[in-house]
């Protein structure tokens, strides 16, 4: 009921959808906004039940949804730059959160500022080189490792405030207002098309400040106003398979994001009830974006597109945070609005972040450079004839080379299947999942089904020589392991014990370090 009181408040106040845009002739404004570690899956039913999300519920009422959407790598750094450039992360080689693209590259947003659109970024960009903790690129670059150390802190929840505390996430807010007060001041005065970019931290977990300086993000914190959001009796408990059964990667995951202990079904229930409250909350930011949009008179002519770098588990596969291929991490939202965009569109077409860059571009009437790997999806959402020589492959592809996963991963979604492949594709086992029959991804066929896994193995390598790419990041962990290592001098030890591992490392020091010492040999002109 409270969706659709939204909805008529906000079609009735501006009377989107009910005309055709008033400046046809003019460009377009483009505005996004990007959360971090939204599960795609709740953007469209059954998963819109489960959580009051008004806002993503409107734009998909009046916009167009895309209900198979990929990040092209499950982890911040990596899916931002994907995003922001248009060309897949082996191709920038964007590694992990340290190693992404070079501070000068050319994004779409340069380019719209370039031909002439007036340009403005707020909050949370996350894709150059050079940021996050020093723990979480030392865990990346020793992945290869031959040992196990638990590398995240224990999932649990925080519950703060009192039924009228809205502003949990107050960092993002202050952004979100101080976005919206830039629409409101100067937005509406310009004489030149703008391009707003929103990056918001939420819904991605809070760092767990109990664990000290180096710890990752662990806490999911919310208040009892936006738990009144949840829907508690759809709440599902996910299955996990047991230690034996699972995919060694998997259980490596598990594992170091210290998922391998015992927890009750209601720590479970917490953990996935307040990560969907965390979810509200950044669907009311989006909705001060758009009540901004509409108070000006700017939502009519404005491209309003919402997604996220990447998605959360919220302990399905005995798994929180991504960094992995499962639905719950590498699934993302991909919804649009905007004059000339059909209505009430649910698309199936497998796409990926990395269609935003010519997407955004086409939008602007700018040419699309060459070299991209991505294609424009305007043809797919506009009301007019798709354009002569379009073209989309059909299929969406995702790779993952950072921390909490032992093997580089890469992830083809086409049709009904998911195929997920590692390394050099013969030394690990690879995954098939059937999400048409199996959408919890419990049941690996890839036996069953040798002949499905050939042809999108084929198709896969179009698009990445993965075991070429997966021996280059091999190389690039070791040199720059070492390079760090010398950087430290005599302080290696004791940095290398006290970074998020350091719990673990303390019960085995001697054999921990002779471990990353035979596993870096072959570069010992950096040691």
């Amino acid at each position: 009921m409270y969706t659709w009181l939204v909805l008529l408040t906000l079609s009735l106040t501006h009377g989107y959808g009910m005309c055709e845009n008033r400046t046809k002739n003019l460009r377009n404004n483009i505005v996004m906004v990007m959360s971090d570690a939204f599960d795609g899956r709740l953007t469209f039913e059954p998963g819109s039940k489960v959580v009051q999300l008004p806002y993503i519920n409107y734009i998909r009422q009046l916009g167009t949804v895309f209900l198979n959407a990929y990040t092209n790598s499950p982890i911040c750094c990596p899916s931002r730059a994907a995003m922001w450039s248009g060309r897949y992360v082996h191709l920038t080689e964007s590694w992990n959160n340290y190693k992404c693209l070079d501070q000068n590259a050319t994004t779409w947003m340069d380019l719209l500022q370039k031909n002439g659109y007036h340009t403005r970024s707020f909050g949370k960009l996350d894709y150059t080189s050079g940021s996050h903790s020093v723990s979480n690129r030392v865990e990346a670059w020793t992945r290869d490792v031959p040992f196990l150390l638990r590398q995240e802190g224990r999932p649990v929840t925080d519950l703060v405030g009192d039924e009228s505390a809205m502003r949990v996430m107050t960092k993002d807010w202050n952004t979100t207002d101080t976005a919206t007060q830039w629409i409101h001041r100067m937005a509406a005065s310009l004489s030149e098309p703008f391009a707003l970019y929103l990056g918001l931290n939420l819904p991605h977990p809070y760092v767990t400040d109990s664990l000290g300086p180096n710890a990752g993000g662990s806490t999911f914190r919310t208040s009892p106003y936006w738990l009144k959001k949840v829907m508690p009796e759809l709440i599902s408990i996910p299955k996990w398979l047991p230690f034996s059964n699972m995919h060694p990667v998997d259980y490596y995951s598990t594992f170091t994001k210290n998922c391998s202990g015992n927890f009750t079904e209601e720590e479970v229930r917490k953990i996935r009830t307040f990560y969907y409250a965390m979810c509200a909350e950044t669907d009311a930011m989006l909705g001060q974006v758009i009540s901004a949009l509409r108070d000006t008179g700017l939502l009519n002519s404005t491209m309003l597109l919402f997604t996220s770098d990447h998605g959360d588990l919220a302990m399905e596969h005995r798994q929180f945070y991504k960094m992995s291929m499962f639905e719950g991490s590498s699934h993302v939202p991909l919804l649009v609005m905007g004059p000339g965009v059909r209505s009430g569109l649910q698309l199936s077409r497998p796409v990926s972040s990395v269609d935003v860059y010519p997407t955004v571009l086409e939008t602007a009437g700018i040419a699309v450079p060459g070299g991209l790997s991505g294609h424009s999806l305007l043809p797919l959402l506009s009301r007019s004839a798709a354009r002569p020589g379009w073209s989309h492959p059909g299929w969406a592809m995702s790779e993952y080379h950072g921390c909490n996963a032992n093997a580089s991963i890469y992830m083809l979604r086409e049709g009904r299947w998911k195929y997920i492949t590692y390394a050099d594709g013969l030394s690990v086992p690879p995954q098939l999942f059937d999400l048409k029959t199996d959408k919890d991804e419990l049941h690996n066929v890839a036996s069953k089904f040798p002949y499905v896994c050939r042809h999108l193995d084929k198709v896969l390598r179009t698009a990445v020589d993965y075991p070429k790419v997966s021996q280059a990041v091999q190389l690039y962990n070791k040199q720059e392991f070492a390079a760090w290592r010398k950087s430290l001098g005599g302080n290696y030890t004791q940095v290398i014990a006290s970074l998020r591992w350091h719990i673990d490392w303390q019960e085995d020091v001697e054999n921990n370090e002779r471990a990353i010492d035979n596993c870096t040999s072959f570069c010992p002109h950096l040691l």
